[in-house]
């Protein structure tokens, strides 16, 4: 417990000192996003990947705290998909190449002997589909930092419930890791994750979700990791279906997540984030429940039919970053990247 205490918080101080550090860094090298008026730096993602790795591996070396071979490998994995990130943050690589990465990694850490070859093949696509989404919740400020940080402490119980020590005190460590990254990108922000914070966050939170539920009864096991990332899974599902009617290509950017639409319905920016934020913790604690086996696996079905109604209604709000007659125009502290 004590240890659990100061490894979150150390994760947390160090990230936010390299975040403070790597955003001068960025500043002079170029490695920035231009917004509305203002240069915000992008490689938050180091600062959480080199927090979180330190921390975590520490614990591990002084065995103090043992990730233990599964999340050992999970964390590996994860530095080097945010690697691939990070590289995409500084120069253009094509979204096939970057699944293809994550793919072989995710391939490394889906455990194929519990779940069956073809249940591990959809559990390695959808670790892909989940790390990828993470990286479009980054569409503003704070968004994919605070879904994240709900998500790990969610699953960080839920593997602390199933007596998982190794992936819960990993879990711990990101969350904490994130909080600090937050602490600078907060609406409004100065740093930002990128496509390296976005990807090691989404990939390790799948990964994650995978280990711990890979043992579990497949109704309750599938209810809980829908519920834990419902918010990534919307997204994308809304912006997929958006471009395929609107016969745009799907890796062509453009203002159609779910903050820009909340913009276009009035919506402050703190605002649209604050929701966001709200409906990833509700779904969250969903999963938790479900996992610690206080609510049914029927609880995730209101979980995804909620989504859909939400949206089913997204899909009617103009997303073509048009003004709306009598609303400010989305911007602010919005970006729009090729996501």
């Amino acid at each position: 417990m004590l240890y659990g205490i100061a490894a979150a918080t150390a994760a947390l101080f160090l990230a936010a000192v390299l975040a403070a550090l790597l955003r001068s860094l960025a500043l002079r090298l170029g490695a920035v996003e231009r917004r509305q008026g203002r240069v915000v730096a992008l490689l938050g993602g180091p600062a959480v990947i080199v927090a979180t790795a330190f921390v975590a591996g520490v614990g591990d070396w002084t065995g103090v705290a043992p990730l233990g071979p599964a999340a050992g490998r999970l964390l590996v994995a994860g530095v080097g998909v945010g690697a691939l990130g990070l590289v995409a943050d500084l120069r253009p690589v094509p979204l096939p190449v970057r699944a293809a990465v994550v793919t072989a990694a995710a391939a490394l850490i889906v455990p194929f002997e519990a779940l069956g070859l073809p249940v591990g093949v959809v559990a390695v696509g959808w670790i892909v589909l989940v790390a990828h989404a993470f990286t479009c919740l980054d569409h503003a400020d704070g968004v994919m930092g605070t879904v994240a940080v709900v998500t790990a402490f969610a699953l960080s119980g839920c593997a602390a419930a199933e007596v998982m020590d190794g992936p819960a005190t990993l879990l711990s460590v990101l969350a904490a890791a994130l909080t600090g990254l937050l602490m600078h990108g907060r609406l409004p922000a100065r740093i930002v994750p990128g496509r390296c914070g976005g990807l090691f966050a989404g990939f390790v939170l799948a990964s994650a979700a995978v280990l711990v539920h890979a043992g579990r009864e497949a109704g309750p096991g599938v209810g809980a990791v829908f519920a834990l990332t419902v918010v990534a899974t919307a997204d994308a599902a809304l912006v997929l279906v958006s471009r395929r009617r609107a016969g745009r290509p799907l890796s062509r950017g453009a203002p159609d997540h779910l903050v820009h639409r909340l913009r276009h319905l009035g919506l402050t920016a703190r605002g649209a984030a604050v929701l966001v934020g709200a409906t990833g913790f509700a779904g969250a604690l969903v999963g938790m429940l479900i996992d610690l086996r206080w609510v049914g696996a029927t609880a995730a079905l209101w979980v995804a039919g909620g989504a859909a109604v939400a949206v089913l209604i997204l899909l009617r709000v103009p997303a073509d970053g048009a003004s709306v007659p009598g609303k400010p125009q989305v911007g602010g502290h919005l970006r729009v990247r090729n996501r």
